[in-house]
């Protein structure tokens, strides 16, 4: 099953913590350590997974996360802002889904951005994720063409794991999906420190 397909079909914990897992493996790019967002993976572990605590845990992790003025910063930066700036207050509805479709693309995008493997031409990361773990479209020999770069490949296969753990095992798959993403920001860590020194 496609990426696409999978937010798709997901329920509110699977909607809101893809979109937050995304979020979690960019914090790196917003200066932020490995706790920051741990009150909203705590605000989806109630039973009913209706994110109890989700809108005071948002406004604390935006509190400890503002940044300087937007100006002059990298597009990876921006992407990640965004991202945590679009969050909905309430973690349900419409906004939700919207947000983890929006996150998803956003994550491909700043890894497509950090991947020194990564070519430089505009791609379609919607329509990739279209094509399931492989970025391939079904009945698209350019899709079949097309291979994605390392780290968005990892990305993207983080991305699809996140979801079907959530929508198999619920309350009891958050734990999995942190360690995903645990796994994921430590890699983006390292990538966004390795940019660093070379542009030092």
């Amino acid at each position: 099953m496609s990426l696409v397909e999978l937010i798709a079909r997901a329920d509110v914990r699977g909607l809101a913590g893809s979109g937050l897992a995304c979020l979690d493996r960019c914090v790196p790019l917003l200066d932020g350590d490995d706790e920051v967002l741990r009150p909203l993976w705590a605000a989806l572990s109630d039973d009913a997974g209706e994110g109890h605590g989700w809108a005071d845990g948002l406004a604390r992790v935006r509190d400890r996360l503002a940044g300087p003025d937007a100006t002059g910063e990298d597009e990876g930066v921006l992407l990640a802002r965004r991202m945590l700036a679009a969050a909905p207050a309430e973690c349900s509805g419409a906004g939700i889904r919207e947000w983890a479709d929006a996150c998803s693309v956003a994550a491909l995008r700043v890894h497509r951005l950090l991947d020194p493997a990564a070519d430089t031409a505009a791609r379609a990361d919607v329509v990739r994720r279209e094509g399931g773990v492989e970025g391939r479209t079904e009945g698209s020999a350019q899709g079949r063409a097309e291979r994605l770069s390392p780290l968005v490949a990892a990305e993207l296969r983080r991305q699809v794991t996140v979801l079907e753990v959530l929508a198999g095992h619920g309350p009891a798959g958050l734990r999995r999906a942190l360690e995903v993403s645990t796994e994921g920001r430590r890699v983006l860590r390292a990538v966004v420190s390795r940019r660093a020194r070379g542009r030092g």
